[in-house]
């Protein structure tokens, strides 16, 4: 496969949501340019729009979720927009929004589902066709729907030949199951590392748009995105969030395996990922990668037992980062203890010989 990333993460705000706020600002009337704009989000589109408004003149309230992170909340309003804490969803904080924005005739921006920005975000495709123009294949992000229904529209027009994947977190797959029934559906939201994606349901512009464009949905799992988080991290040097690494998470869970020997850009669709949450990517990839692995072994409970399994684990390569054992709450006699140990390694096979040496010493060795 010869793969290409978009790199959307490098926008100023950290995401692509700023070609769309960009181009809806541009097509507003002159009174909403004066009275201003509002929108509900708890992240990129309302620092694209805080961007964009401050820019272009333009007023910009955001409504955002009292749970949205600190640091977006202070950015938006770094950026001179007037920012809105209401209710614990963003359902919560788009029906304020709505209320406000006939209150105070305001103009109402939905992130993902105004047909200004769709058409703002399908830039994206006409610039991968300028870039690579013999591109195969395109792996588009889904949350909303917006993002892939511009590009699918730029891009089915220009050369329909083009395949178009769409891929999203398996904790929230409300695209796929509105595709495959043609219409909306509300689908239940799980935490994900993909939390820019977890929208419950898409948008009805979106959708319509979409349809008979798009060639595949694919859903991924947690832990492909949290490998493809640590391995963007370590060779492209790009620091992405889970939604923008979904599009590589499909490939290497093996879900698009018909794309070997093609051409594919994949949209690295933004950057604003928590540090915290960065933190837990990198050791879920690293877990899932086998270069962290967790053991549970049995052993004597006489001076010198603990010593004598962390002096072989050392020698067999891996380094230990973390140690706790246990005596109640085990099964063996009270003559030995369970002794639970996080160690770094080199990969899975590294891990294979740790285990087989381990068995060859202790009766009861578990590995995580």
């Amino acid at each position: 496969m010869d793969l290409y990333f978009k790199k959307e993460y490098l926008q100023v705000t950290g995401s692509f949501k700023e070609r769309g706020a960009r181009y809806a600002l541009s097509k507003l009337a002159e009174v909403y340019r004066k009275a201003g704009v509002i929108a509900a989000s708890a992240g990129n589109h309302a620092l694209a729009l805080s961007y964009h408004g401050q820019q272009m003149g333009i007023p910009v309230t955001v409504v955002m979720p009292v749970i949205a992170p600190l640091m977006k909340i202070q950015f938006c309003r770094s950026l001179g927009a007037n920012v809105i804490l209401k209710g614990e969803t963003i359902a919560v904080a788009k029906d304020f929004a709505l209320r406000h924005a006939k209150e105070n005739h305001l103009k109402y921006i939905n992130g993902y589902d105004a047909i200004d920005i769709l058409a703002g975000q399908g830039t994206i495709g006409l610039e991968i066709l300028d870039q690579v123009p013999d591109v195969d294949t395109i792996l588009v992000p889904v949350g909303g729907g917006g993002l892939i229904a511009g590009i699918a529209v730029a891009v089915k027009t220009l050369k329909p030949a083009v395949h178009i994947y769409g891929i999203e977190a398996e904790t929230c797959p409300s695209f796929t199951e509105a595709y495959e029934v043609g219409h909306i559906v509300s689908a239940q939201a799980k935490a994900s590392l993909a939390d820019g994606l977890a929208v419950p349901t898409v948008g009805g512009n979106s959708l319509e748009t979409a349809k008979g464009l798009i060639d595949k949905v694919i859903t991924v799992k947690e832990e492909s995105i949290a490998l493809s988080i640590l391995r963007l991290l370590e060779v492209e040097k790009a620091v992405v969030e889970g939604g923008g690494a979904v599009g590589l998470a499909a490939i290497l869970e093996g879900k698009v395996p018909e794309l070997k020997g093609k051409k594919v850009v994949s949209i690295l669709s933004g950057g604003n990922i928590d540090t915290t949450v960065l933190g837990r990517s990198i050791e879920r990839g690293l877990a899932v990668d086998g270069r962290l692995v967790r053991l549970e072994v049995v052993v004597s409970d006489r001076p010198g037992g603990i010593a004598e399994l962390t002096t072989t684990i050392a020698h067999l390569g891996a380094s230990i980062k973390d140690i706790f054992h246990e005596r109640a709450w085990i099964s063996t006699d009270v003559f030995h203890v369970k002794v639970k140990v996080v160690a770094e390694t080199r990969g899975k096979e590294h891990v294979e010989e740790i285990e087989t040496a381990l068995k060859k010493i202790y009766d009861n060795v578990i590995l995580h």
